[in-house]
């Protein structure tokens, strides 16, 4: 099955001018407060929305590659700045909510 999958994407057409046609569903996804800060800013940046941006991130992530150019990597680092977020990715498997949150 996964062998069909990768084989399916990479036969997925690369002209970057052809738009693809999709169905998005409204998601129920809760995120640190401080993450979606960081995130909006990001978004705000790129003139995108913050779904778009967490589609590339995440379309970028399915095959295991960076979705960040240096350049976005140095804002993302001011934007944590800004909004206080000192977790990593070495934080994401330790995360649990506040209690009453």
């Amino acid at each position: 099955m996964l062998t069909e999958l990768h084989t399916a994407v990479r036969a997925m057409p690369s002209n970057e001018n052809t738009l693809i046609e999709v169905e998005r569903v409204q998601t129920g996804v809760r995120l640190e407060k401080r993450l979606v800060k960081v995130l909006k800013g990001l978004a705000e940046h790129k003139d995108m929305t913050l779904s778009e941006l967490l589609e590339g991130i995440l379309l970028h992530a399915l095959e295991g590659k960076q979705p960040f150019s240096r350049q976005t990597l140095e804002l993302i680092g001011q934007l944590r700045g800004i909004y206080g977020l000192e977790l990593d990715a070495s934080a994401s498997h330790r995360l649990k909510d506040r209690k009453g949150a």
